[in-house]
């Protein structure tokens, strides 16, 4: 029997896919940058991360490639992956919100590559640009990690079946 070459057509509409989905359990990060060519803070509420290796330290996340800051994060050298805490629910709103000035009024730092550090963050990973790969309508970003920094006995912001909790209900 010779295996196929390729993956049959899906059984299920987008819609049921992305239930599906958001029955996984995930954090909430919050992805930062500083573009390249105009020096401006971007930034961008993301779920999509993962650990890849930890020799050399890399993680992942996507960004969909119709999203207006993929040039800056595309030809950029460093981001950060902001993990946020059980209290942070309004900076996962600001970030996933259309505002001109997400950053105004925050409590940062500069990281890695001028991207920007969210103060009170339950961890941080600050990354190389190290490759992307493009798959379907997203952009996978691979970053080599730099600097890390957690807050020990910080709670992490939870998203599941399209909310926030601060802990996984029972």
């Amino acid at each position: 029997m010779t295996p196929p070459t390729r993956a049959q057509a899906p059984a299920f509409s987008a819609e049921q896919f992305r239930s599906a989905l958001g029955m996984f359990a995930t954090g909430v990060t919050v992805v930062t940058a500083r573009d390249a060519a105009t020096g401006r803070r971007i930034g961008l509420t993301a779920n999509s991360f993962n650990s890849v290796s930890l020799s050399p330290p890399l993680v992942l996340w996507s960004l969909a490639r119709a999203a207006g800051s993929m040039p800056a994060f595309s030809r950029g050298s460093h981001y950060a992956i902001n993990i946020l805490a059980a209290g942070q629910r309004d900076l996962a709103e600001r970030f996933a919100s259309k505002l001109d000035d997400r950053f105004e009024g925050l409590a940062l730092r500069e990281g890695s590559g001028g991207a920007p550090i969210i103060e009170g963050a339950a961890a941080v990973f600050e990354c190389f640009n190290r490759s992307r790969y493009e798959e379907g309508d997203h952009v996978i970003f691979v970053g080599e990690v730099e600097r890390c920094t957690c807050s020990e006995g910080a709670t992490p912001l939870i998203f599941h079946g399209g909310r926030y909790f601060t802990e996984l209900p029972l």
